[in-house]
């Protein structure tokens, strides 16, 4: 008999009051009797009742206030530091009642089936939970009494503790839905022995596979990653790891077994399919655990979980090749200890340890291989987790009853993953004492996500995804948890930035409405059916079994041993409670939460209620699709009943149309949570900008729900101011209209006007009302007094006013450098676009354009100076000045004035290369007279810094060299083609050019002109080619040999002069004996070259043929030195 009517309420055991109590239990009895007369529903009616949803109350029980009622929900049960908030929402939406024959013992649940062991029975029954009435599947008889099942999502296999003849036996059931299909057949065999089974001579059928183990199991767990099995004995774990076995392998194994191929010829010819598969276990690994005797275990993904009365231990179990590292790992706790002795009392105490921490913990542990041969290698160990308790003996319960229950390691799988395949995102680990719960997240590094404190004594607690279930004596009760959002922080690396949010790990818990039941036993779930088995019990509860021997407290607490059903009992029942959908439960929640909204917006209640629906909805996402059919180990479809080939596709549909809803319920929450965080207080401002984002709604819309009420006397919320300030500063692409950009700078200049200048900056406010605006500034002006941002603010009001002279007015008001500092300070004056970004759109704003022709000196200062404090960069600077049409002329002196104030090598080497290739064109698009080619002719505007200034101010443009002047034409060029001839004269004058790389430019440029030719010699000079460059200068204009000599031909080039020059110059002089030039130069050089050399050298450079009387004089001069010296 069960109870559908639904109470919410938490009581304290301490109370201290008699009569505030007794007033509390009378109206409790008149309440519960006037519900119970409008809805009890008793469960000897069969089938689905749907149930009602009367309650609409919530009882705040605390000592330290009165009873308070208030409808929908609120924060209740306040234990030492944990606040746990009750909703008075229902995660159920209907129940049915089982139809077994006989009163069930135990019962478990997976691949959509129902197992149940009748109570002292050997057999099985199976049902299925996804249909209507939950119709029988099929009956298993079992080899023993059934004391303990689990069944493996990974190979749709049951394992089973029974006893016999005062023996234990594990027992492994595959294939078992056969027995549904009305064959009988089974086989029996060890673990291990495939080859003399019945399988491969009969075919497929049911198989109880024998797992000898060598000490009794009291534990068993399936892991639901990889299907293996791990068994708990009374100091050891072992591991059995799952394997298949195709037919065609084994058809193989046996041609080698049989003598003959008579024999093996048949057994193929008896083999059903030569692709079926058949499951076995091999015995991989032994953990010893001298020191604990388990009580539960867990399996998942490699984490080995296992319980004792008062203590967790979670440790990892890894593949490795290296010997040395097991045997490190192997010999980690191998060490002595004392064993408890008889004459003191122990105490233990309460210890939590994590991570690598846990290896502290007094409990060794050693590894025994096995040796698998799959090639794994050998398993290294490393611990966890360990949590340790005392008995508490102020919460209700006694010593004895004070021991830890529901131990479950949970996988959380995401949408992206593939089960069968890859390893779980997330693995969580849940254990309960009665009147608490831990669950803790192991993934990525051990954390302690929540401490659920119960209202009552728990008798079991089973984890999902989105809610965890537990069962009292009487109620079940739902709790939330934090597992959607540790997965989707490992899944979204945006969640916890200014992109998206979720709420914390951190965020305390709520319990959900409590169904009421009578005598609950257990509690299993699979999907969102939850099955509940009730037994009454008329007989008085004994009181536990105490041991009078008490000298000791260890790990090793004293219990009663668990009593069987009486028979004299009232009845029992199995249940099957289905929970209502993430989204359903999310609508219910939104409907709690408009109450709140409509008296307090700004309550935390209302946040927290808000978050807890958004978690559902992540759980929901998240989530991968279950299948409908249970897998085996490759992910192969097991046989089932269903024969509706339509029924995947129908079900893919529904699922894709139900993820589009939940995806939209989410951005409506996200909505309500940006609302939330709009308006809260200054800590968790921030949140309102990604949720938000998140949401999909447009500027416009927010602006729309944060505007307050003309009676209201809220202002805007700092969240809301936030989430507006980040719009407009962070260069998006969507432009305001201009009644929200009136909008918008009314908001501001209310809120926070010291932000005026840069939300008219914005990008997005381009269409603002200049002249409503300018008021607002002027206003400002006259409140503040007078700066410089926001002159400029107002120039550019003027500007799109189309007012010049107040423009220029407000200009003048302040020095240059002044107007370029502030455009450091706030970019967006000049730029628009992806500041900083270098493959990001980037435009110039009104003010840039009038700049441009009216203060360029002015624009090319403020465009170096936000480069060099990396506001913008160097191919962004020259879009701008591409978009403005001064490509050949501002852009050229923004070159060279970065040249001058830039110090990284990398952008000067850039800088010279791009003036070099500039240079060289307006050499070329010119010509030599004064009259110039109008096609080629660049912009005439006179160039910021001429050449001059460049040598005086910048260093890397050199002083032209003396014997350039007598190359370089005067007064016959055009003062553009002069210009720019100096300027890259003067580069490769300077110290910095690297000539190697501009000699390819250099060949556009024909020596035919004397210009031309002496760029040329100096590109040869530069590169140390003096005897090519003393011939061609010879050749072209000798006249400039000495200067040429007299600059270039210095400390380790001097010998040049006699070895090259001398030389070149005796025997040009012979051919042309009446060149004045080349006499002159040669009379030079001889004067050079005897202050240089000694006689008797110097007689040595004079040609066989020359004249006495013409080198002697130089001879007599080169004595005199040298007898002075």
């Amino acid at each position: 008999m069960t109870l559908t009517e639904h109470y919410c309420f938490s009581t304290n055991e301490n109370v201290k009051n008699p009569e505030w109590a007794g007033t509390f239990l009378l109206w409790l009895t008149v309440h519960f009797l006037l519900c119970t007369v409008k809805s009890i529903n008793f469960s000897t009616k069969v089938g689905k009742a749907r149930i009602p949803r009367i309650c609409q109350h919530t009882v705040l029980l605390n000592e330290d206030s009165p009873l308070h009622f208030h409808p929908g929900l609120i924060p209740v049960c306040k234990r030492g530091s944990n606040m746990v908030h009750v909703y008075n929402c229902h995660p159920f939406a209907s129940q049915q009642i089982v139809q077994v024959e006989q009163e069930p013992g135990l019962v478990c649940c997976g691949g959509g089936a129902l197992f149940v062991v009748a109570t002292g029975g050997c057999k099985v029954e199976a049902y299925n939970v996804e249909q209507e009435g939950c119709p029988f599947i099929c009956r298993l008889a079992t080899m023993g009494t059934v004391k303990s099942i689990q069944h493996s999502k990974m190979g749709d296999y049951l394992v089973t503790i029974e006893e016999k003849n005062s023996a234990t036996y594990l027992r492994a059931y595959t294939n078992w839905r056969y027995q549904a299909e009305g064959k009988a057949r089974v086989g029996v065999r060890l673990l291990g022995h495939l080859l003399r089974g019945a399988s491969v001579r009969g075919g497929v059928q049911m198989e109880i596979i024998e797992i000898p183990l060598s000490k009794r199991p009291v534990a068993v767990a399936c892991c639901p990653v990889t299907g293996d099995l791990l068994v708990g004995c009374e100091d050891t774990l072992v591991l059995f790891a799952l394997r298949r076995q195709n037919q065609q392998s084994l058809n193989q194994s046996q041609q080698i077994l049989q003598s003959t191929s008579q024999n093996s010829s048949q057994n193929q010819a008896q083999s059903p399919s030569p692709n079926q598969n058949f499951l076995d276990f091999e015995r991989s690994v032994i953990l010893h655990l001298p020191k604990i005797e388990p009580k539960q275990v867990a399996l998942c993904g490699g984490y080995v979980a296992v319980q004792m009365e008062l203590e967790v231990l979670v440790l990892k179990l890894d593949a490795s090749s290296d010997p040395k590292t097991q045997e490190e790992s192997s010999d980690t706790k191998k060490t002595d200890h004392i064993d408890d002795q008889a004459d003191f009392m122990v105490l233990p105490r309460h210890q939590e340890l994590l991570g690598d921490v846990a290896k502290d913990c007094d409990i060794p542990v050693s590894i025994e291989n096995t040796g698998l041969e799959d090639g794994k290698g050998q398993y290294t160990l490393s611990y966890v987790l360990f949590r340790n308790f005392t008995p508490d003996f102020f919460q209700g319960c006694s010593v004895e009853e004070t021991q830890l229950h529901s131990l479950q390691l949970y996988p959380l799988y995401t949408s992206n993953q593939s089960v069968p395949l890859e390893e779980p995102a997330c693995v969580f680990c849940f254990f309960s004492l009665p009147n608490a719960g831990y669950l803790y997240s192991l993934k990525g590094g051990v954390e302690l996500l929540s401490t659920y404190q119960y209202p009552e004594k728990v008798l079991k607690a089973v984890l999902t995804d989105h809610l965890l279930h537990v069962i009292t004596k009487s109620a079940l009760q739902c709790f939330t948890v934090r597992c959607a959002a540790v997965a989707a922080r490992i899944v979204d690396p945006y969640i916890d930035t200014t992109m998206k949010a979720c709420p914390p790990c951190s965020m305390e818990v709520c319990a959900l409405r409590i169904q009421l039941f009578i005598g609950l036993r257990s509690v299993c779930v699979y999907g969102r059916h939850v099955i509940l088995l009730s037994a009454a019990d008329t007989e008085t509860p004994e009181e536990p079994v105490r041991t009078p021997q008490r000298r000791r407290l260890s790990r090793k607490w004293m219990i009663s041993s668990p009593k069987e059903t009486s028979p004299a009992g009232h009845g029992w029942n199995l249940y099957v409670v289905d929970s209502v959908s993430p989204l359903t439960l999310y609508q219910e929640m939104v409907e709690y939460s408009e109450r709140y909204a409509e008296t307090n917006p700004q309550a935390q209640s209302l946040r927290h209620l808000l978050s807890e629906a958004h978690l559902f909805l992540r759980a929901s996402l998240l989530r991968t699709e279950p299948s409908e059919q249970p897998r085996n180990i490759e992910g192969e479809a097991a046989v089932t009943l269903q024969t509706d080939t339509d029924a995947p596709a129908e079900r893919h549909t529904a699922a894709q149309t139900d993820r589009q809803e939940v995806e939209e319920a989410l951005r409506h929450n996200c909505a309500q949570l940006g609302d939330c965080f709009s308006r809260g207080s200054q800590k968790d401002c921030h949140l309102a900008l990604p949720y938000y984002r998140m949401s999909g709604l447009s500027v416009t819309e927010v602006m729309a729900r944060n505007r307050p009420l003309p009676s209201s006397p809220h202002t805007y919320g700092p969240g809301f101011l936030f989430y507006l300030k980040h719009f407009l500063f962070e260069e998006t692409e969507q432009t305001l209209s201009q009644e929200a950009a009136d909008e918008v700078i009314d908001i501001f200049s209310r809120s926070e006007p010291s932000q005026l200048v840069s939300v008219c900056a914005s990008p997005s406010m381009i269409n603002l009302s200049p002249a409503k605006t300018l008021q607002i500034l002027i206003h400002q002006e006259d409140t503040c007094g007078v700066s410089v941002l926001l002159t400029i603010t107002m120039a550019t009001m003027m500007l799109c006013l189309d007012d010049l002279p107040q423009y220029t007015q407000l200009m003048e008001r302040h020095a240059e450098m002044l107007l370029v500092y502030r455009c450091i300070e706030e970019p967006r004056l000049l730029l628009h676009g992806g500041v900083g970004g270098q493959h990001t759109h980037i435009r110039p704003t009104r003010l840039t354009r009038q700049l441009a022709k009216s203060q360029p000196g002015l624009l090319v200062a403020a465009m170096v100076a936000l480069h060099e404090n990396s506001k913008v960069q160097l191919e962004q600077a020259d879009h701008i000045f591409k978009e403005l049409g001064c490509e050949n002329c501002l852009q050229v002196d923004f070159w060279e004035a970065m040249l001058m104030a830039s110090s990284q090598e990398a952008v000067i080497q850039e800088l010279l290369f791009r003036l070099v290739s500039i240079y060289i064109d307006r050499l070329t698009n010119t010509t030599s007279d004064t009259h110039l080619n109008e096609p080629h002719t660049p912009s005439r505007r006179r160039p910021l810094k001429s050449a001059d200034d460049l040598i005086n101010s910048c260093s890397h443009y050199g002083a032209l060299y003396p014997w350039l002047t007598v190359l370089n034409p005067a007064h016959t060029t055009s003062s553009q083609h002069q210009e720019a001839l100096y300027k890259l004269q003067s580069l490769l004058c300077g110290p910095c050019l690297s000539v190697g790389s501009v000699v390819p430019l250099m060949e556009r440029l024909s020596e035919e002109t004397l210009w031309g030719f002496s760029l040329h010699l100096l590109c040869s000079t530069r590169r140390g080619q003096y005897d090519h460059s003393i011939e061609k200068l010879l050749d072209r204009c000798p006249q400039a040999i000495i200067a040429y000599a007299n600059h270039q031909l210095q400390d380790t080039h001097m010998m040049l002069w006699w070895q090259k020059l001398l030389p070149e110059l005796c025997n040009r002089t012979r051919a042309a004996s009446d060149n004045s030039i080349l006499l002159a130069a040669l009379k030079e050089t001889l004067v050079v070259v005897a202050m240089e050399m000694s006689p008797t050298d110097f007689l040595e450079l004079i040609p066989d043929d020359g004249t006495a009387s013409y080198f002697l004089p130089y001879l007599l001069t080169c004595s005199q030195r040298h007898l002075m010296a």
